[in-house]
């Protein structure tokens, strides 16, 4: 691969702007400046360096970012700043999408990428991805609405009632909900049509895979295989 397409592809400019980039001597190739744009490189254990930020090659991009709050999933925020503004900008240029959506005030694991068959796979009902939520509740939680959560509740413009996969208490106005699906505000509904409310919300996993406890609020990292396994795990695979 030429080195302004390897530029290219990720995100580190256009084709022209890539060449330019390379021309001017701003790029590094595994810590080696290189002014040659038709220089071949090899992707493989590829690293690419300008202005002091380095990326590895990635044909397609996975990454997990650990969401803080007050930051919107939308490359046109409204009233706060965007998740994207908390990745390095090549990931943007490159075509990175976030992979389903949190709402500004929750919290917790958030998935990009530029593979579009994979989003489809991970927000599609019919793969059966399951997404684990711990909700805080204004109110005290009660076995009704332990009950409610588990065998359906209602919500506004949906033919049939929603249950949640698992339901557990974790302290007096705490529990932890897990689902099969991703529908608009669903958690904040469903706890809702249970006369409760959500004030917190942070999602802790997807699939089999476990946000991990040492990536800080707003840090990002790369997705492996290993990894991607796990998120795309169907929920009915754990009851087999």
């Amino acid at each position: 691969m030429k080195l302004y397409r390897a530029l290219q592809a990720q995100g580190f400019g256009s084709r022209k702007g890539s060449i330019a980039y390379v021309r001017a001597g701003m790029i590094e190739v595994n810590g080696v400046v290189c002014d040659d744009p038709e220089t071949e490189v090899d992707p493989v254990g590829l690293e690419l360096t300008l202005d002091g930020l380095t990326l590895p090659f990635h044909d397609k991009a996975y990454v997990l970012m650990h969401k803080p709050a007050g930051h919107e999933c939308s490359h046109h925020p409204s009233h706060h700043p965007s998740v994207f503004a908390l990745l390095p900008p090549p990931f943007v240029l490159r075509g990175v999408q976030c992979v389903g959506r949190l709402d500004q005030d929750t919290t917790g694991l958030l998935l990009f990428s530029d593979d579009g068959q994979f989003i489809h796979r991970m927000t599609s009902p019919k793969k059966g991805v399951a997404k684990r939520y711990l909700a805080t509740c204004a109110d005290p939680v009660s076995e009704a609405m332990l009950a409610a959560l588990q065998s359906g509740v209602q919500l506004n413009d949906e033919p049939a009632p929603i249950a949640a996969l698992a339901c557990e208490q974790t302290d007096a106005h705490s529990l932890r909900l897990t689902l099969s699906e991703g529908k608009y505000h669903q958690v904040k509904r469903m706890i809702a049509a249970t006369g409760n409310r959500v004030v917190t919300l942070h999602r802790e996993a997807i699939g089999d895979f476990d946000l991990p406890a040492d990536l800080a609020p707003g840090a990002w990292c790369w997705l492996g295989d290993d990894e991607l396994k796990q998120l795309e795990q169907p929920w009915w695979s754990a009851m087999s």
